[in-house]
């Protein structure tokens, strides 16, 4: 039986209604792609992207089928006509109300997962909802207390294997990162990546790579503690339950064929320390992953492109897209976790 995949197309005015129909048309014969949206907005869209794209409107989770040979729409209604480029805060709600549907279709194992296109956190919030992002929201919406960003690329320029990039720390000032390591939280996203490579992955002894904090891995102490303090003694920890993590490492020379060969994944401290190689390796390629949650979410590794939008259709790279559904599809069937209708 084909994997059901939900596809929220995200802000209106950007790139992610056309990269959604685009790559979900691609993939239709792989899985079932349904489009979460409003229905005459994306029918229009697609006579424009191409004519020989069917669609068909479904006004209710449980009336989807998985034998459909149309792309199916969940009808999201908008508030408002889209000007594309111009963000309208009068369709922030009708923004929110897609991945509402995404999120409550997966928990009801509707859907074997979700795929999310860009949206403007700046709608949603002038629309009158405080709003911090599709990971929090997630995190929220499913009772989860924690929850890991990771960014994945298929292959890179110098390797066939993934390259996985977790991380311990997201989008906090760098003054900041420091504090936010602590063995309690090191220790639970460690546990929450385990997991989630073992059962969304299907790795069987997953090898993660610690980065260090730290300059040199903070060269036993002379450029920093955290590594003794902290990080080592949760490593360690970590082995004596019988998981393979590994580090700390000096992030410098970390990201290196020899080290990635071994890895199925690694775990970068901040930010700006483990995703600037990953998407030199990959932009346009790569795909946001959530770990921790009860169901499967992966993204683009981009935002919104208002700019491109409005320069017209046919300008707007799917690569990110495309390989985001791809990688939910792949996630749902390696997970065992049984969906409904299967």
């Amino acid at each position: 039986m084909k994997k059901m995949l939900a596809i929220t197309v995200g802000e209106p005015a950007g790139i992610g209604p056309e990269i959604a129909l685009r790559c979900a048309w691609q993939l239709k014969e792989q899985c079932v792609p349904v489009l979460i949206g409003d229905m005459p907005f994306l029918s229009r869209l697609a006579q424009r992207i191409d004519p020989s794209i069917e669609l068909v409107q479904v006004d209710s989770p449980d009336r989807l089928s998985r034998h459909s040979d149309a792309l199916q729409v969940l009808h999201s209604p908008l508030a408002v006509a889209v000007i594309p480029g111009s963000c309208d805060s009068r369709n922030g709600l009708a923004v929110l109300a897609t991945l509402d549907l995404a999120i409550a279709g997966a928990l009801q194992a509707t859907f074997d997962a979700i795929v999310t296109a860009p949206l403007q956190k700046s709608t949603i919030n002038d629309a009158g909802v405080a709003f911090s992002g599709h990971t929090e929201y997630l995190a929220q919406q499913t009772g989860t207390d924690k929850v890991v960003m990771m960014l994945a690329c298929s292959s890179t320029a110098t390797s066939s294997r993934p390259l996985r990039v977790a991380l311990a720390t997201t989008h906090i000032p760098l003054r900041a990162v420091a504090d936010a390591i602590n063995r309690e939280e090191l220790t639970l996203i460690l546990n929450i990546l385990h997991a989630d490579l073992m059962h969304k992955f299907g790795i069987r002894q997953p090898v993660i790579l610690v980065a260090g904090l730290n300059p040199h891995a903070g060269e036993n102490g002379y450029l920093g503690r955290e590594e003794i303090d902290v990080i080592a003694p949760v490593i360690l920890e970590a082995q004596n339950r019988g998981l393979d993590v590994r580090g700390p490492y000096p992030a410098d020379t970390l990201f290196q064929n020899k080290n990635l060969e071994q890895a199925d994944c690694i775990l970068a401290m901040y930010h700006d320390q483990g995703l600037p190689v990953l998407k030199h390796a990959s932009f346009g390629r790569g795909v946001n992953i959530t770990l921790g949650l009860p169901i499967i979410r992966t993204s683009v590794d981009h935002g919104t492109a208002l700019d491109i939008a409005a320069r017209g259709i046919g300008l707007a790279d799917t690569g990110s897209m495309l390989e985001a559904m791809q990688m939910a599809l792949d996630l749902a069937s390696a997970s065992t976790k049984p969906n409904k209708n299967q």
